[in-house]
């Protein structure tokens, strides 16, 4: 702790609230009560700071409340905690910018409180951050560590990080938890009772035509008697094509499939970035910019730190599922990601579908 929250036994909480309220919605598949999840944490967050001697003076919670499923605000001011209403915007960090605002007010205008606590996540917080630890007060951040961006953690320290899950009751997370593993699962079985009746159907018409035309059919090309015609490829613009550019498939290291859930997520990614790029220009596209890739895969993986996020592209080179190249350019040199389709792992993520349909 800094001098000045040794010193004071004062803390203000500032809650992003539609950070917890989403993770909590997306990542554990829309829980019923999910207010309930939220006011648990801010409850026993408190409850946690009184017991360290830090009474929370200053509660802020900060969403677009007129947009959520329920509405909170009363068992919020029922806890001490005042709401912030921030309209909805296209820039998902109105409540960000909102909350920064008045963090550094109540900073310059209560020297009493040496204590601020941070409810979120997003590495937009690390000026913040930094800015309240160059003037002497403690810095704590709660929420989800899958939520928390790896950049912020690093900043900030593991000492002064808060995991949600710890706020919660055990019999909670074992809920949620539950509740995240059981959902995807029937989910999937009710997919393949679907694509088995499609599958049955397509059998049934593809038998009907064949029965009908083939009477009419006189001869069969050499190539589809030998099997010997080249299987199209889909690439990722939707296009089948029977052959690529020999310089799409060299000069990649030899393909291995990935094993980990970020290196997945990762390329799954930058799939969908090649297909925008594409959907755009309406032509194939073979090269992504990787500067202004990174920035965009910070969004993505935010639970990583930005090394590790780099080492995120180097599995994937080594794996032969891209290559990295440089290229000249004014004032400055720069580099590119180049896909290869032919990876197994890019051929079951690419998307089927071309630009525009």
């Amino acid at each position: 702790m800094s001098p000045k929250s040794l010193a004071s036994p004062y803390a203000a909480i500032f809650i992003d609230f539609e950070n917890i309220y989403y993770f909590l919605k997306n990542h554990f598949q829309d829980p019923p009560e999910l207010n309930d999840y939220v006011l648990d944490i801010v409850g026993t967050l408190r409850k946690q700071l009184h017991e360290k001697g830090l009474d929370s003076l200053i509660s802020y919670a900060y969403a677009d409340f007129e947009r959520l499923a329920t509405a909170p605000q009363g068992a919020l001011y029922l806890m001490g905690v005042s709401t912030r209403n921030v309209l909805g915007t296209d820039h998902k960090n109105a409540a960000d910018m909102q909350l920064c605002i008045d963090a550094l007010e109540v900073m310059y205008t209560r020297p009493d409180i040496g204590t601020f606590v941070l409810v979120a996540g997003d590495r937009d917080y690390i000026p913040l951050l930094q800015h309240l630890r160059r003037q002497a007060r403690q810095v704590l951040v709660a929420g989800f560590r899958e939520s928390v961006s790896g950049d912020l953690l690093q900043n900030i320290g593991a000492e002064n990080f808060l995991d949600a899950r710890d706020l919660l009751a055990p019999e909670s997370v074992a809920q949620l938890e539950k509740r995240r593993s059981d959902r995807p699962r029937a989910n999937a079985d009710q997919r393949r009772q679907r694509e088995q009746s499609l599958a049955s159907f397509g059998a049934q018409a593809g038998r009907a035509a064949s029965a009908a035309e083939g009477a009419g059919k006189e001869e069969i090309t050499d190539s589809e008697a030998s099997g010997s015609a080249s299987r199209p490829v889909v690439p990722a613009s939707g296009r089948p094509t029977t052959s690529r550019p020999p310089d799409e498939v060299t000069d990649f290291a030899p393909s291995q499939r990935l094993a980990q859930d970020t290196e997945l997520r990762a390329l799954a990614f930058m799939l969908k970035e090649f297909q925008k790029l594409e959907a755009k220009q309406q032509r194939r596209v073979r090269e992504l910019w990787l500067g202004p890739f990174m920035r965009l895969l910070a969004d993505e993986l935010p639970e990583l730190t930005d090394y590790e996020r780099r080492d995120q592209l180097n599995k994937l080179r080594e794996a032969g599922a891209i290559r990295i190249e440089k290229r000249e350019g004014e004032p400055h040199p720069f580099s590119v990601i180049v896909m290869n389709y032919q990876h197994p792992n890019v051929q079951e993520l690419q998307p089927t579908e071309e630009p525009g349909n």
